[in-house]
Order: structure tokens, then sequence, then C-alpha cells
């Protein structure tokens, strides 16, 4: 059997216009832009990647911004949340800080005992801050966010599914564990201090949701290297259908698509977002796979400006 996964490495969604996308996340929420580089799958589009200022597994934001995305419908079979962490007393900062730019948000409420704030980014992709007094220490030295409130990392997410059966069941195999229920909404979480909890929110007559600017296009977990082929192995004995281990460089990968259709992925720490940047430049410059180097001059014709 694998090790019991800790918690996310990653979450990775669609956007429209790259320029508000960086804008927002690194200005507005004070993330570091760690990687800028191409959708592997369709190099005339940028994969975008934020997060702390090394690019820790458990706080890497990435998106595909599609210039010309059609906005997506947020409902059942995605990952309908993104929560990101932060400490305990700094929901009113992010409340006037959100306000004072337009950001679309909600009142705070408490959910299992945390306040929650929940606001959306420019494509109306829903996100959320969780306060906790356990959130690790900051690591964003040059945030626009006072490091007494800076985002740590992800909370979790929120899967939205008509039946959370099975995805309970997966979840519970990948060493998560069902801590909490209030209403339908079940929560499950693993031993990490990162990107540790998953709610599966349950419904029925939930509208499907539909692929666009502002959906969650998958939810990466934390594995080793060492443990991708029972991983795989798990899956297929749970009747999904995991791709073949896949190198995206920076990290390796496993996808299958879960019962309730969200899209997982099983993603390594290693090699990170320093095998081919130094750390105190990451995110400067178009950074691309050395399968794709050769191509560089008709990719960067292709894709809009990105000044940071």
């Amino acid at each position: 059997m694998p090790d019991d996964i800790p918690g996310i490495h990653h979450v990775t969604a669609v956007a429209s216009d790259p320029r508000a996308n960086y804008e927002f996340y690194t200005e507005t929420l004070g993330l570091r832009l760690v990687k800028r580089s191409v959708n592997q799958d369709d190099v005339s589009v940028y994969h975008l990647f934020y997060a702390d200022h090394e690019g820790t597994p458990g706080t890497s934001m990435t998106f595909f911004p599609y210039t010309d995305a059609r906005p997506g419908q947020v409902g059942s079979g995605q990952a309908t949340a993104v929560s990101f962490l932060v400490p305990a007393g700094s929901i009113n900062y992010w409340r006037d800080r959100l306000e004072d730019v337009g950001v679309d948000l909600e009142e705070p409420r408490e959910r299992f005992g945390d306040t929650v704030l929940a606001f959306t980014d420019p494509d109306g992709l829903p996100l959320e801050l969780v306060a906790r007094e356990d959130a690790p220490p900051a690591n964003l030295p040059e945030s626009p966010v006072p490091h007494a409130h800076a985002i740590r990392g992800f909370f979790g997410v929120t899967l939205s599914l008509t039946s959370g059966d099975a995805t309970g069941d997966l979840l519970k195999a990948m060493g998560y564990r069902q801590t909490d229920r209030e209403g339908r909404r079940n929560r499950y979480e693993a031993d990490g201090d990162l990107g540790y909890v998953v709610d599966v929110l349950e419904d029925p007559q939930a509208p499907r949701g539909i692929p666009g600017a502002g959906t969650v296009h998958h939810v990466a977990f934390r594995v080793s290297r060492d443990d991708h082929p029972d991983w795989r192995q798990l899956l297929m004995d749970r009747g999904l259908r995991p791709t073949e281990v896949i190198d995206r460089k920076w990290f390796e990968s496993v996808y299958a698509r879960e019962h309730g259709g969200v899209l997982f992925e099983y993603a390594t720490a290693e090699p990170g977002y320093t095998v081919d940047e130094e750390l105190d430049e990451l995110g400067e410059r178009l950074v691309l796979t050395e399968w794709l180097e050769d191509r560089r001059e008709e990719i960067e014709a292709g894709l809009p400006e990105l000044s940071p």
C-alpha cells in the first residue's frame, strides 16, 4: 500500500485574462508568481503558478488563462471552492482589503468552528479564507500583505457531488479520515499542515458544472515518486482509469477522474520549481521544458504580454 497522502499539492483552474489573473493573485492576495510556463498540452496558453516564496507543495494555485475562454458554470462534479489558510484574527483585515479593491465577497461565517470569508476572483472562481490558530508561519517575504495576515497555503477544497459515497471511500483509501458533518457537508482530513481538508458537499439536485473560466480544472495531491505504481494500482482496483506517470518537469503526475467526476492528480514534491530557475528568479521569465525549448520562438509569439 502507498503511504497516506498528507494533503493537496496544487490546484489548477481556468482563467481568462492572464494579466488580470496575475494582478489579482500577486497584488491582491499577495502570492508570488513562482513559475511562468505554458500548458504542456496546449502551448498557446500560459500556465501560471502562484505560491509561497519557494513554491512549497501545498501552497501552489495554478492557472490556464485562455484569453478567449467562456465563463464556466460552477456545479456538481467539480471542486467548487478553494480555501486558503490564514492566521486567526485576520478575517477583518482581509474583508477590508478585498472590499477596498471591489472584490465580490460574502459576510464571514462559521463552519466547523472556523471563521470563513468567501469571495471570488476576477473570473468568478469561488475562493475562501479560513482563519485558524494553527496556521504555520508565513513564507512570503516580499508580499504586499503583512506577514501577520499573509496566506499560508491551502486549507483545502470543497467537492460538490450528487453522491459522495464513492469519493469518500477513495479519500479514506488515500489516508483521509472523516472528522465531521454539517448538513450535506462531510469533512475529511489528512495528517498534514497544509491543504489537509477535503469537504464533500452532497446535493443530488445541483446543476452539473460546466468547464470554463472561473472553474477548477483539477486538484492535485502530494505523493512520493516511489508510490506512483501503488497509487495507479489502487485507483484501478477501485474501477478508475489512471494515466501512466507523466513527467511535468517540476513534478511527476498520475491523473484519474474519480467517481463523482472531479479530476484528481497525484503529484510528487520533487524536483520542485527550482530545478530550472534560481530561487530569487522564480517566475521572472517564460520557462519551457527541454522538450518544448526548440519551439520557444513560436510559443512566445503566440502568447499575450505578461510583464510582472
